[in-house]
């Protein structure tokens, strides 16, 4: 049977609820667009993954405290940010089929908007003194951009080696994940070496689930993604870039032409499709997935069992078995 988040976050059930509502204050301004922004904002959340994984790592480490709660709003602050500023680069109209910020107020309100998120998030932590945790959220947002360039810079010239690849996604997705867990362990009272510990298990998570995003691009038409997406904008993800390593000169040659030019083409793409699944590129996706998923397992095993523990692992599954 399918792993449900509900059933997974029931341990942390009550401190979700109680996040909820002061994460809704703390969104809280005087103005009344941005007011109104907020408001629109918090009402098309998603599946609370991020937060799960911040109070999930706290329970298992030490105790859920009030800096939890903080550090958890931070995370999701930031997180809302990158998401509203990520619309407005990608000219994106819609996000989890809801109208993007930047479509319903335009573009320079939405850049506002995710500004005034990344400085709320600042505020909240200065106020309380949260140093150590701002200090974690201050890496992921330096990595998250980095890797953002990165993958800019890259994808011009379409010459993405594996190597490059892994580091784009440690940057642009594992980075928020491994802060999560990090914050999660740090607000519990955790010692800085368990702290790190943490750390490390969230990137494996990251790595796994963006692994996983990716493969939905060769897939059967999924929520929120259609087939060929990722091909359409000219992303090299780890299945292209594997088949395109195990090709000969011409046939690369052929495929890396389809997607710099006729990547607008339904027919075009369904082939690079076939071309990456006869190759064995899925499969070796998957493989390097199931990888960091068992060494993401191999550090938590450390950690004495709990009903937080077992729901982490639990949420570490549910990423890696999730449909969209």
């Amino acid at each position: 049977m399918p792993l449900r988040l509900e059933d997974i976050k029931a341990p942390i059930a009550r401190e979700m609820e109680d996040f909820e509502q002061k994460f809704r204050a703390s969104m809280k301004t005087r103005v009344l667009l941005l007011d109104k922004i907020m408001s629109y904002i918090v009402k098309r959340k998603g599946k609370q993954m991020r937060p799960m994984f911040v109070f999930l790592s706290a329970g298992t480490c030490g105790k859920i405290t009030e800096s939890t709660f903080r550090g958890a709003s931070l995370i999701e602050l930031l997180h809302t940010a990158t998401l509203v500023h990520d619309d407005v680069v990608d000219e994106a109209n819609y996000r989890r089929g809801f109208f993007s910020v930047n479509a319903l107020w335009k573009n320079k309100v939405a850049v506002l908007v995710g500004d005034f998120l990344l400085s709320r998030g600042m505020m909240l932590a200065l106020e309380n003194k949260d140093y150590d945790l701002l200090s974690i959220v201050n890496d992921a947002v330096r990595e998250m951009s980095e890797g953002e360039l990165l993958q800019i810079e890259k994808s011009r010239r379409l010459d993405i080696t594996e190597d490059i690849y892994y580091e784009i996604i440690r940057q642009k997705t594992a980075s928020l994940i491994s802060s999560c867990c990090g914050i999660g362990a740090s607000s519990s009272g955790a010692p800085e070496d368990v702290v790190k510990k943490m750390r490390v298990f969230g990137e494996k998570i990251g790595m796994a689930f963006q692994i996983k995003d990716d493969l939905f691009d060769y897939g059967e038409m999924e929520i929120g993604k259609p087939v060929g997406i990722d091909i359409r904008e000219k992303k090299m993800t780890l299945p292209l870039i594997y088949a395109l390593s195990r090709s000969g000169w011409l046939e690369k040659r052929k495929i890396i032409s389809i997607v710099k030019n006729e990547s607008d083409k339904p027919k075009k793409v369904k082939e690079v499709i076939a071309y990456v699944k006869q190759s064995g590129g899925i499969e070796y996706a998957v493989q390097t997935m199931n990888k960091y998923h068992q060494e993401a397992l191999t550090i938590i095993k450390d950690f004495p069992d709990s009903a937080y523990k077992n729901s982490l692992v639990q949420l570490v599954q549910f990423t890696i078995d999730r449909t969209n």
